[in-house]
């Protein structure tokens, strides 16, 4: 492993290696300081980390965030410290610990600990490795818990037997790193996917997750894992949210809120799926327009989405469709347009192909007068 720490640290940005540099000095001779999870690993796989966790063992997290000289936000419920770095990215400076779960769902409990023992709280094993990083730039990989193993065959596996039931988060957070990352579930990754159903009601943390998944670059490649894992019922629509990824793929952008929507259409109850996601009114006022009557131009989130949940829905015509058919411009066009709005409600006109039709005849009748 003494070849995998300069690759992981050559990996970082300048700036961030300087900061870490400067937390191992200042933690003091009997401290240990390291970056840990997903920066470890992001690095590891060739990727340039951008977020950053790091724990410090054997000093205190306050000094050691104001030693830094970067702006913080200290946390004393669990001692940790969220510092804003230069360039505006957010790092979490975190007092090495142990945890446990008195209620499972809920807020975990923290007790003092060792750097072994941070590590082994964490979900996955692939996310429990560690860059110990000396006060004289010395570093060193540590893999406590079997890491590297689960990168090398590309897995995601469990820390230990009761974690999906104690924190049921983890099984949304799995899946965003299984789509984001191409991994695979280990085996006993699926045996606690029931478990974690099971308390999904009383983990707000996974609902928070799900929100977190819309947001990924394919949201629809991680909610169909989560359908493969057994556990498609958190998050309805997926074929929906897939064929956004599609628009994705063919460079057309889709926000987190068009996702929001498509699976808000696909829920039995939507109300509920946008209040326990914590979506707000957007996502639900944005589907109400998309199907509604009301016309919106081509390129338009509502457009868009309109053509994804009903492709065979009247598209309005638009003033130049009605002056290209022959009506001349001025009060004409308004009257033309009113007349096919009252068919449309009615129910009497359900294509394009429709509209162009009533509006012949609309305007054959208007000549005859």
């Amino acid at each position: 492993m003494t070849d995998l720490a300069p690759r992981i640290w050559n990996r970082l940005q300048a700036t961030d290696r300087e900061w870490l540099h400067l937390l191992a000095r200042q933690a003091g001779p009997l401290a240990r300081v390291a970056l840990v999870g997903g920066a470890v690993r992001d690095a590891l796989l060739e990727q340039t980390p951008q977020d950053l966790d790091v724990v410090a063992e054997g000093t205190d997290i306050q000094t050691l965030a104001r030693a830094s000289a970067l702006p913080f936000l200290y946390h004393p419920a669990f001692q940790n410290a969220t510092v804003t770095l230069p360039d505006g990215r957010g790092a979490d400076l975190v007092q090495a610990r142990r945890e446990t779960y008195p209620v499972v769902g809920q807020n975990p409990v923290p007790h003092s600990g060792a750097l072994e023992d941070d590590l082994r709280r964490r979900d996955f094993a692939v996310n429990a490795l560690a860059l110990l990083i000396g006060p004289e730039g010395e570093i060193t990989l540590l893999d406590e818990l079997g890491g590297l193993d689960d990168l090398e065959a590309r897995t995601l596996r469990p820390l230990h037997s009761s974690s999906f039931h104690e924190d049921a988060s983890r099984l949304v957070r799995g899946a965003r790193l299984a789509a984001r990352l191409g991994f695979m579930a280990e085996a006993e990754l699926l045996r606690q996917v029931p478990g974690a159903l099971a308390v999904a009601d009383q983990t707000p943390r996974l609902w928070a997750e799900l929100r977190l998944l819309l947001s990924e670059v394919r949201p629809g490649a991680a909610a169909r894992t989560l359908e493969e894992w057994g556990a498609g019922e958190l998050l309805p629509g997926v074929e929906w949210l897939e064929k956004l990824d599609d628009l994705q793929d063919a460079a057309q952008p889709v926000s987190p809120q068009l996702y929001a929507a498509a699976a808000l259409y696909a829920s039995e109850n939507p109300e509920r799926l946008a209040e326990r996601l914590g979506l707000g009114d957007r996502p639900a006022a944005l589907l109400a327009r998309a199907l509604s009557g009301t016309y919106f131009p081509d390129g338009t989130p509502e457009r868009l989405l309109r053509g994804l949940l009903r492709p065979d829905a009247t598209v309005p015509l638009t003033g130049r469709d009605v002056l290209a058919l022959g009506v001349p411009p001025g009060r004409a066009v308004g009257e033309a347009l009113n007349h096919l709005a009252q068919l449309r409600q009615e129910g009497k006109i359900n294509s394009r192909t429709e509209e162009c039709s009533a509006l012949q005849r609309y305007l054959a009748a208007e000549r005859s007068e």
